[in-house]
């Protein structure tokens, strides 16, 4: 057995793929072969979750039919039962949560469930990708006494979500802004929650067990909720005034600043710029640019002093609470567009299937002689 070891698998190349390249020296983000930024600006998040899957950017045709899917009525509704059983759910269970045991309750409703053919688990990643929205939106309105909002055919899925938290049509540039958000968490390569869902599917599991693998994965405040520790952070902060001396005292008090660098990146996350564009343009028509400002100001002092740069988390906080979602939402939305990239890879793991069965470097005691248990 080789005795090379790197603690937590940096930069241990573990499989081939085909669906996301990401150059951490330039700073660049590609969807099979497509740079994110071109797709942000020409794209719609349906498009992306089309080109993840299929490989190609898809036809006119194609695209309408593809759209249709994701904003069927039927696609997007959940099960009564589903509905009826989070009711029953403690009002203090964390939105997370409920969409953990959402998503995995969802398998128990689909005609597809056992089935893992590429046909069939394409249809279970539609359905998925459609049905997400409206069960973190449904829980949001029922933890608060409201009554859920019914999903929208006429709405993309940005904004239906947006429409399903408030009731209320969300502006143009609320609805490009969550558009803009959804494509740019879409995919991000081998991160922690991806893996957990490929090294389910390579067990041969379904879809619905590989995306709650990753929905677990992304619980954790080191990976999907770095955005909520951010925003926590600005809370803390409270005025734009505070953050210069607020982020150097914390900086020599050694805390952790969430935001920053990234085990992949050496420059700025290319996401990071879109994100605060988008931010900074949504606080100035809610009347609210603080938001923007404290982070403006915490990204100068990290980046001057430590060196490292804004990630994606940094400013996507500040774009959801302009909007006016609460921000233990930040992390099941990451997962509303993150399921799109999961579904990718379960669909390519499955194409070319090894089981993943990784070796540990054993640092126990050697061999120890039995003692009975009358001599211990």
């Amino acid at each position: 057995m080789s005795s090379v070891f790197k603690e937590g698998l940096e930069d241990i190349v573990v499989s081939t793929s085909e669906i996301c390249f990401i150059d951490g020296r330039e700073g660049r983000l590609l969807y099979r072969g497509y740079d994110v930024d071109e797709l942000v600006q020409h794209s719609s998040f349906e498009e992306v979750v089309y080109l993840l899957w299929n490989g190609t950017l898809p036809s006119r045709k194609d695209l309408e039919a593809h759209v249709k899917a994701l904003n069927s009525t039927a696609n997007r509704k959940l099960p009564p039962k589903l509905v009826t059983m989070l009711r029953q759910l403690p009002k203090k269970t964390t939105p997370m949560e409920v969409l953990r045991t959402g998503v995995s309750a969802l398998a128990a409703f689909d005609p597809d469930a056992a089935d893992n053919s590429r046909e069939a688990t394409t249809r279970k990643a539609i359905r998925l990708t459609a049905q997400m929205p409206t069960l973190v939106a449904a829980w949001e309105r029922l933890r608060r006494g409201k009554t859920p909002v019914a999903p929208n055919p006429k709405l993309s899925l940005a904004g239906n979500f947006v429409y399903m938290l408030s009731g209320k049509k969300p502006t143009d540039l609320a609805t490009k802004t969550f558009d803009v958000a959804l494509i740019l968490h879409a995919d991000h390569e081998f991160n922690a929650s991806t893996f957990a869902a490929r090294v389910t599917a390579a067990t041969l599991s379904d879809l619905h067990s590989a995306i709650v693998s990753g929905i677990g994965a992304l619980k954790g405040p080191l990976h999907g909720g770095a955005n909520e520790q951010v925003m926590r952070m600005v809370e803390q902060i409270k005025t734009p005034e505070r953050a210069d001396a607020w982020i150097r005292k914390a900086l020599a008090d050694k805390a952790r600043i969430m935001g920053f660098g990234h085990r992949v990146y050496r420059v700025e996350d290319p996401r990071a710029k879109h994100l605060r564009r988008l931010a900074s343009e949504l606080g100035k028509q809610v009347g609210n640019t603080s938001y923007v400002k404290i982070l403006d100001t915490v990204a100068r002092v990290v980046t001057e002093e430590k060196k490292i740069y804004p990630n994606v988390d940094l400013y996507s906080g500040a774009a959801y609470a302009s909007m006016g979602i609460p921000t233990d939402e930040f992390t099941p939305i990451f997962a509303m567009s993150r399921v799109a990239g999961w579904a990718a890879h379960v669909l390519e793991q499955h194409a070319h299937n090894r089981l993943i069965r990784p070796r540990a470097e054993y640092t126990g005691h050697a061999r120890q002689q039995y003692v009975p248990i009358e001599r211990r």
